[in-house]
């Protein structure tokens, strides 16, 4: 059996699920039952058959709505692997450190075209990197209190799937000197980013190496989800970005989040209105059960 969870903080109408019931029906998916997570906030539809059909059928179709498609056994994850920029966080980091140098169009139009796969992940970093040169170390601790946020929702998914059990591992393109405040704030148990390079308290234009790019983002979730013994099943990645896209791939369920046209095209869910409470929703996990934001 599948389900289909319709996301709508707030919005969703019971002629909603109607709707999709209807539209699942017409496209062969067998609907058996509807029921709500949380009365106007999202609902599940189960169904028989067909979920690629389901897909098609349900996404983009209803305004606001989110869907996310999958099998109802072992919806609950019990490893999460996540990236941050974009994803729990709402800006860049290196965009915003660029700024106190003056240069942010500059880089920004080199991390917007690597996210969306045009230039390989390690050249274009260690090219915005090497643009930074010179920077004083003081502003990334400016950049990290005047400028980085976390994404609503952030704090609820990592700390309630926690408290259900599950590990939690944030893996950044970015850097350590803003992963490492990020991961605390939000509760994660692990976090695997870049390493800036300073000397005398300026940054030198380099980054540590290896570089943490898409095919560490790839190898923390095996590696992680060996250590556990659990199934592909059992794991969750979400990400914005062409380097999320291998973890996005071998997760059970790989989501797309308010993501890049070439991510969101190939994840197997994918969140572009809600917030990050919503995968939350897709495990099934109502409010009642979440812990403190």
């Amino acid at each position: 059996m599948f389900t289909a969870t319709l996301i709508a903080a707030g919005r969703l109408m019971p002629q909603t699920l109607s709707e999709a019931q209807d539209r699942l029906a017409d496209a062969g998916c067998v609907p058996t039952n509807a029921g709500w997570i949380d009365e106007g906030d999202a609902a599940d539809i189960v169904f028989a058959s067909a979920p690629a059909a389901a897909r098609s059928a349900l996404e983009s179709v209803f305004d606001c709505v989110d869907v996310v498609v999958q099998p109802l056994e072992g919806r609950a994850k019990r490893l999460l692997v996540a990236d941050m920029d974009s994803t729990m966080i709402t800006v860049e980091c290196i965009d915003e450190l660029a700024d106190y140098a003056g240069i942010k169009p500059q880089i920004a139009a080199i991390t917007e075209a690597a996210m969306r796969g045009e230039f390989d992940f390690a050249a274009a970093l260690n090219a915005r990197v090497a643009l930074l040169a010179g920077l004083d170390a003081v502003a990334i601790e400016r950049c990290r209190r005047e400028r980085v946020r976390l994404m609503p929702g952030a704090r609820a998914l990592v700390r309630t799937m926690r408290a259900h059990g599950a590990r939690t591992v944030l893996v950044s393109g970015g850097f350590t000197a803003f992963a490492d405040a990020v991961g605390a704030e939000i509760g994660f148990d692990r976090v695997i980013a870049n390493t800036l390079t300073i000397t005398d308290g300026r940054l030198t234009g380099t980054v540590g190496k290896p570089i943490v790019d898409s095919r560490t983002k790839e190898a923390t979730l095996r590696a992680e989800r060996a250590d556990l013994g659990l199934s592909d099943s059992a794991t969750l990645a979400v990400g914005d970005g062409a380097n999320d896209l291998a973890m996005i791939g071998v997760a059970g369920l790989g989501v797309a989040y308010r993501a890049k046209p070439v991510v969101a095209e190939a994840a197997a869910a994918r969140i572009d209105h809600g917030d990050l409470t919503a995968l939350l929703w897709a495990q099934g996990i109502g409010r009642r059960d979440w812990a403190a934001d």
